[in-house]
């Protein structure tokens, strides 16, 4: 039961219709010197460069997720320019120098991810749509997001950016929680590969 506020932002965990999540992910380029940080469990886009940036947009109706919206940011790869080591990183680090910096993405649309609420969602949220909170939030140490679902603004309009398909069920089910876990899956306007809209 969660009852403490432990935001985790988007872990996968399978994909729709219960097919196994093998671990696949894209590999995009990140700007050498890209000034914001990109937590693991981030939701990321493709920007007109051809690069991938941190979405910064909570994906709300007054506040939709890009176009180029692909997926979730689980680590990169870069030379470090002090070392001149190659390091696989949790993270991004603002403002790293790297010119050969590549993001891993899951960018699969019909991924299922986990994702903990900033509030309690009953029965009735399953089948809603629900935008995140504190999309850009993470933690240094961990290089883990801390994203959470945002409780207080689920609806049922189509630009809002991911649809509750399950609670997470564990020992128990996360119905009710004071902080439900749930499972989502991105809506179709809010994925590049489904909404038909160029960067």
């Amino acid at each position: 039961m969660a009852t403490t506020a432990a935001p985790y932002g988007l872990k996968p965990v399978n994909l729709i219709g219960g097919q196994p999540y093998a671990g696949s992910t894209r590999q995009l380029k990140i700007a050498s010197g890209y000034a914001s940080n990109i937590y693991n469990g981030s939701v990321v886009s493709i920007v007109a460069a051809g690069t991938v940036e941190v979405v910064d947009e909570p994906g709300t109706n007054a506040s939709a997720f890009p176009a180029g919206t692909v997926g979730v940011f689980v680590g990169c790869t870069y030379t470090d320019p002090s070392t001149k080591q190659k390091l696989f990183s949790q993270y991004w680090p603002s403002g790293t120098v790297a010119s050969d910096a590549m993001a891993y993405v899951v960018d699969d649309y019909d991924c299922v991810f986990q994702i903990q609420a900033d509030d309690t969602l009953a029965q009735s949220a399953l089948g809603i749509n629900i935008p995140v909170v504190n999309p850009t939030a993470g933690s240094a140490v961990t290089g883990n997001s801390t994203m959470a679902a945002d409780a207080s603004a689920i609806d049922v309009t189509d630009t809002i950016a991911f649809k509750i398909i399950d609670f997470v069920n564990s020992t128990t089910s996360s119905v009710g929680d004071t902080y439900t876990d749930v499972l989502v899956k991105f809506n179709p306007k809010s994925h590049a590969y489904s909404n038909g809209t160029g960067i």
